[in-house]
């Protein structure tokens, strides 16, 4: 099992082991203080990737008010995957999802009720691969979005979302890089964090700017 809870010991190793690799880290670490990373709401992983989808390329607020709108036609609940299901894509859109979205949201729903996207309990026995090459063959579903719901949702602590722009970003300029790096440097570079890449994520998120 991958499940690693995001607990002060956990997050401990995790700065111990980021500060130790070179000036650079170690400095970032003491400036941003303590890894604050600590997982959201219990959700399922279904209603994880449905919030996931909503804020895709949106700023936070307009995602924010996208998602109000959308439990705002549920009495403030989340909807069950039927109900979203039963949806229609015009009321999706009237609350402020793209066509696409849409249809992805309902594809969701639908992979929650045939049991394609595991209920909580199942996901945190799954390993990561296993369950990234279940949610990916979702339309709409790529592995940024998978992330999430790994870090997240499930709490594991060796995530890296190579391809995530704040995570390149934050790298360049930790390293004072010219050039923004590749997801696949990314990748190589972040074997020197394991198995401490969630919180790795979240400094390079936080690198001063």
């Amino acid at each position: 099992m991958t499940y690693t809870a995001h607990t002060p010991n956990a997050l401990d190793a995790a700065e111990r082991h980021l500060a130790a690799l070179d000036d650079d880290w170690a400095r970032l670490i003491a400036t941003v203080g303590p890894c604050g990373l600590a997982p959201g709401p219990v959700r399922e992983p279904w209603q994880a990737l449905v919030r996931a989808v909503a804020y895709q390329q949106l700023h936070g607020r307009a995602a924010d008010a996208i998602m109000g709108r959308l439990l705002a036609r549920h009495g403030g609940d989340f909807p069950t995957p039927q109900q979203l299901c039963d949806t229609d894509v015009d009321v999706l859109r009237a609350c402020g999802f793209s066509a696409r979205k849409a249809d992805t949201l309902r594809g969701i729903a639908d992979a929650a009720l045939s049991g394609l996207v595991p209920g909580r309990d199942e996901a945190l026995a799954l390993e990561d691969e296993v369950l990234a090459k279940r949610l990916t063959a979702l339309r709409g579903i790529g592995r940024w979005t998978v992330d999430m719901l790994l870090m997240f949702t499930l709490e594991r602590g060796d995530i890296l979302p190579a391809d995530d722009f704040g995570v390149r970003d934050g790298y360049r300029r930790l390293k004072s890089l010219d050039a923004l790096p590749a997801a696949r440097q990314i990748a190589a570079l972040g074997a020197a964090w394991a198995p401490h890449r969630s919180a790795a994520s979240w400094y390079l998120w936080r690198v001063p700017k």
